[in-house]
This record gives C-alpha cells, sequence and structure tokens, in this order.
C-alpha cells in the first residue's frame, strides 16, 4: 500500500520486571495462533490493521495473560510474535522486525534481509522505519523518547509500526501505532488526532500550519552557520510561526475529527468509536490507560462480560457441541475462548474496555486473578486444534469457536444479564489453585 497513517497511541503506566518463562511461552503459542487465525480468515493485511489499533492491541495483550494495563504489553506481546511467527513467516506472510532497545537498532538490516528474500525494495522500507521513529520522536516532542520500535511487515510490501516512549519523569510509556493505509505525508499532519491527558504546550512541527516553521529550518539549514549565529543574536522574540499546541503530554495536533464531531485533546477522554469494520478504521483510536493495578468494576463493561460469563455457564449442548464433545472441557474453559473468539471476530467497537479480557486467562501480576495455567493450555489446544482441522476441510471446530463470539453478543443484547463483579473474581480466585493458578 502507498499510504501512511499514524492510526493511534496508547498512553500506559510504566511497569518493570520481565515476564516469565512460564507465560513468555504462551503467550508466544497463543498469540502465534490468534494471529494465524486471523490470517486464514481474513488475510495478513487484517493482522496489519488489527495491530495498529492500540484498543485491539490491548485487547490481544490483556486475553493473553499480560498486565492489562502496563507498558510491559507492548514489549512482551511483540517479543511474542516475533518468536512465534518469522519462523513462520513464509507459510503466513509476516514478518516482524525490531524490538526494544538494540533490538530496534537492528531493523534496517532485518529489513534489508526480507526485501531481498521477498524481491521488495528494502531501502524503501528502511526509510519509512526511521521516518516513522523520527515523526514521534523528534517532529512532535511530547516528552516522550522512543525505546522500543517494531516494523511488522507482510510479503506484498504492505507494513505497521508498533513502537513505544518513555516519560521517566511522569513514570509514564506511551504506545504508537502507525500502518501504511490511506494515503498521508510523514511531514504533515500524519495523525488523524490524538487525544491524552492534557499537561501544557508541546511542540508539533507536524501541524499542518507549521508549514512555513518548516520551510525556515531547512532554509536555516542552507545558510553559513556564521551568518545564522548573527541573525540569532538579533532575534528579540520567538519565532511565531513555531507551533505551540496546549496538549503537551499528547503526539496531538489539532481536535480529533470525526466526521461532524470534534473533541478536542484537553477534554481527557478517550475517543470514541463509531466504525464496526476493521478494514475501514479510517479515525485515530487512543487509550489511556489507569494507574491503578486491581481490575475495577467500572474498567469493565458489565453487559458484555455477563454475555461471556452467561455463554459459557448457561450453554446449551447444542450451541456448541463439537466443542463440548472435547474431553475435559468445561464452562471455564469457554469463558477463555469466548474471549479469544471476541480478539479473532469482533468488530472495533468491542475493544473499549480492554481490562475485560483478562478475565480469558488472568494476568501475571494477580489482576484480576492469578493465570489458571491449566485452563490456559486447554485454550491452546482446542484452538490448535481447531486451526489444523480447518485447513483439512473440518471446519466444525473452528466454527464453534467463532459462533462463541456470536451467542455471546446475541445473550449479551437480548438477556442482559446482572453480573457481580466482585463475586466474579471471587470465584476465580476460589478456583485458582485447582486450575493451577501462577503469579510473579
Amino acid at each position: 500500500m502507498a499510504g501512511i497513517r499514524n492510526s493511534g497511541h496508547a498512553d500506559l503506566p510504566l511497569h518493570t520486571g520481565t515476564v516469565p518463562r512460564w507465560l513468555a511461552d504462551r503467550m508466544m503459542v497463543l498469540g502465534t495462533l490468534i494471529t494465524e487465525s486471523l490470517v486464514e480468515n481474513f488475510g495478513p493485511e487484517e493482522v496489519l490493521v488489527r495491530l495498529s489499533d492500540p484498543l485491539w492491541f490491548q485487547s490481544f495483550g490483556a486475553v493473553m495473560g499480560m498486565d492489562w494495563h502496563s507498558s510491559g504489553i507492548t514489549t512482551s506481546v511483540m517479543y511474542a510474535l516475533k518468536r512465534g511467527l518469522n519462523p513462520r513467516a513464509k507459510e503466513l506472510g509476516i514478518y516482524v522486525c525490531g524490538g526494544r532497545g538494540k533490538y530496534s537498532r537492528m531493523t534496517p538490516d532485518e529489513l534489508l534481509g526480507i526485501a531481498d528474500a521477498e524481491g521488495l525494495d528494502g531501502d524503501a522500507l528502511v526509510r519509512n522505519s526511521k521516518l516513522v521513529a523520527k515523526v514521534d520522536n523528534n517532529a512532535v516532542q511530547d516528552g516522550f523518547q522512543l525505546y522500543q520500535h517494531n516494523f511488522v511487515l507482510t510479503r506484498n510490501g504492505s507494513w505497521a509500526v508498533v513502537q513505544q516512549g518513555m516519560n521517566t519523569a511522569e513514570k509514564k510509556a506511551r504506545r504508537y501505532h502507525w500502518c501504511s493505509t490511506n494515503l498521508r505525508s510523514f511531514v504533515e499532519e500524519p495523525h488523524s488526532g490524538v487525544v491524552g491527558d492534557n499537561k501544557g504546550k508541546i511542540l508539533n512541527l507536524t501541524d499542518s500550519k507549521a508549514d512555513k516553521a518548516r520551510s525556515s529550518i531547512l532554509e536555516m539549514s542552507r545558510e553559513e552557520p556564521e551568518r545564522m549565529i548573527n541573525e540569532i543574536l538579533q532575534i528579540e522574540k520567538p519565532a511565531s510561526e513555531i507551533i505551540l499546541l496546549q496538549g503537551g503530554g499528547v503526539t496531538g495536533v489539532s481536535p480529533v475529527r470525526r466526521g461532524s464531531e470534534q473533541r478536542s485533546a484537553s477534554e481527557g477522554e478517550t475517543s470514541p468509536i463509531q466504525l464496526e469494520l476493521f478494514p475501514e478504521m479510517t479515525n485515530e483510536r487512543s487509550i489511556v490507560m489507569p494507574t491503578h493495578h486491581e481490575v475495577r468494576e467500572q474498567d469493565v463493561d458489565l453487559k458484555r462480560l455477563g454475555g461471556v460469563l452467561a455463554t459459557a455457564y448457561n450453554s446449551q449442548p447444542k450451541d456448541f457441541e463439537e466443542l463440548l464433545l472435547t474431553p475435559g472441557l468445561g464452562p471455564r474453559t469457554l469463558q477463555s475462548l469466548a474471549l479469544v473468539s471476541e480478539v479473532i471476530y469482533g468488530t472495533p467497537s468491542r475493544f473499549t474496555d480492554p481490562a475485560r479480557f483478562s478475565f480469558a486467562h488472568g494476568g501475571k501480576d494477580g489482576h484480576p486473578f492469578p493465570v489458571p495455567l491449566k485452563i490456559y493450555d486447554e485454550s491452546i489446544r482446542i484452538l490448535r486444534d481447531s486451526i489444523e482441522k480447518s485447513k483439512l476441510g473440518y471446519k466444525d471446530k473452528s466454527d464453534c469457536i467463532r459462533r462463541l463470539h456470536t451467542v455471546a453478543m446475541n445473550v449479551e443484547q437480548n438477556c442482559a444479564p446482572d453480573v457481580d463483579f466482585d463475586a466474579a473474581i471471587q470465584f476465580e480466585r476460589e478456583h485458582s489453585k485447582e486450575w493451577d493458578g501462577k503469579t510473579v
């Protein structure tokens, strides 16, 4: 695709620590299986579109058992995908380059190697990678310094970027998402809008009103240094062309545009979701995650959670006959699979409460409950089996997994079950030992 745009960002509390091997390996397997299912159902381009959506990405990480709101989701999810997808890149048509720290600096060499193998323009890909990083790190100066850069590429040259910056003073991380869709410029309004915390003024040279400033900077770079120094010494006032916008701490430009609706960054709200099809997701989507560790009732859409729980524990056998014939499968595994199904088949409006997806496999920090390893492994086994059988033409089990999401949505919309949020978490914790619950 020829176009480029920044599709949104996520603000996350900065957490330290590492992901234990027992979780990292499971994240690699589940993340790869979910990606494979997306490729099988929608094609590799859809994977790029999903990864470029901050809300979907956050839900994706939560369903894999990572801390539902922390900065660590970015590193752990992209590392899991790189480990799982690259060995199967020829089969699935997706490559993951870069990473954190020194691995981000390896991105150009990785891209050139892939381009050589797939017959792509490696120099153009490397240029795109560098420009995306420069825009979010330099052209928009919002207090976050990049330390992670992942470039995800399909064999036809389409790409997405997931990169993250750190603000140590505020103990926050910011994740930026890009996708090579919808023709945009790197230097003039590559962002379609940003929502975040208003903390003062930021320098934004990508705003359309900064055109004169960009031209002036270019002219200055061509002048003799001695002449420029003399000119600078004569300046009594700041150059009026430099664009300083209210909303520091956001990567923002002007108010978020959604047709006739406008919502300024200073309102401190996350963006509303209006689109229902990921391939037509043309508006920027951003989130600001809370700092509290525990999953609270207000973090979850209780009606949606109620639909999942009712589907898992009150379903009629005829609804999921093929799944229920799986030896050892019980309601708790159906609960996890229903949320996995939503990550695969759900539309954008389903991901406005990423915390809900932590009810699939918990979180490594114990919120909302410890990671139930027995349930996690059963989810992996059933999803893998459904994909393998689907490839052979036996689609009964994969159709059941797809139907889980549909049934849960119908229950949610028509039955409106009441959910005792605290009781739901207590139930998980009471059974944690039985399900090999584990935390760090």
